[in-house]
């Protein structure tokens, strides 16, 4: 963690302090949170629907292969987050396994989110293609109402009967293990060169699940080229979910590296 300064003061910066994990700039205001941060009762909604595998593959950077034809589009509210404070996410993810491993999980090919520090966490550590939007959840009386904008165009929209079907997210896991997130990570050097080209994957920790709900849903995609999520075509609705959960953001792993430079 960037040097503490509760003790009033500004200390010079130090390289020990550079090269310590966690280390974020600006030094004396970092953006970047530390590992472990919480979410506290995050409202979700999740949309469930079948497109093709043929578009699920050509979002899919190799050694990453399709394991179904499935997609799973997430859409928070984050109520309570250490470092961050309340904001709106959004991810839109497919099922995916690494050739020759047992490696397998889900795949973001598009996230959106309205919290700066949000999108910089998830792009600097993670690698995850976030971007700034607008996800928003509302109840409109016997309807939850999910949308995520962005450019003023709302490209996702989905609807579920609000809590009509108890359930557990059991059910959400048969389509794909959407808690293993899988990402490409990229980063150049300032003259250009590739410094990080890596799939790393991460699974929340502490998950406590307060509520689950099922029902029925729809969903309807805008096309934005800015945020194609419309590549993913409904072709089917499957399933949606309407659930609460706190859960703890950890460190991840290297999978793959492109460059060679991690076994």
């Amino acid at each position: 963690m960037s040097k503490d300064l509760r003790n009033g003061g500004l200390d010079r910066l130090t390289v020990d302090d550079i090269v310590k994990p966690g280390f974020s700039t600006p030094w004396d205001a970092p953006t970047i949170p530390p590992f472990p941060f919480t979410f506290r009762d995050v409202e979700v909604l999740s949309l469930v629907w079948r497109t093709s595998e043929a578009a699920v593959a050509r979002l899919l950077p190799p050694p990453l292969e399709p394991t179904s034809d499935v997609v799973v589009a997430h859409i928070y509210r984050m109520n309570d987050t250490e470092w961050i404070g309340p904001y709106g996410e959004s991810n839109v993810s497919v099922g995916c396994r690494m050739a020759g491993t047992d490696i397998a999980g889900s795949y973001s090919p598009y996230l959106f989110l309205s919290s700066e520090v949000g999108v910089s966490h998830g792009r600097e550590v993670h690698g995850q293609p976030k971007k700034l939007g607008h996800p928003r959840i509302e109840h409109r009386g016997d309807l939850v109402v999910g949308t995520v904008e962005r450019n003023g165009i709302d490209i996702v929209t989905g609807t579920m009967a609000y809590k009509q079907r108890r359930d557990t997210l059991e059910s959400l896991t048969q389509h794909f293990d959407f808690a293993e997130n899988i990402n490409l990570k990229a980063v150049d050097h300032i003259d250009g060169r590739p410094a990080i080209r890596q799939l790393t994957a991460r699974r929340l920790g502490e998950v406590v699940v307060h509520e689950c709900w099922s029902g029925a849903s729809t969903v309807e995609l805008r096309p934005n080229a800015q945020a194609p999520v419309h590549r993913l075509p409904v072709v089917d609705m499957l399933d949606s979910f309407h659930w609460r959960a706190d859960f703890t953001l950890v460190p991840g792993r290297i999978i793959h590296d492109y460059l060679g430079d991690t076994p």
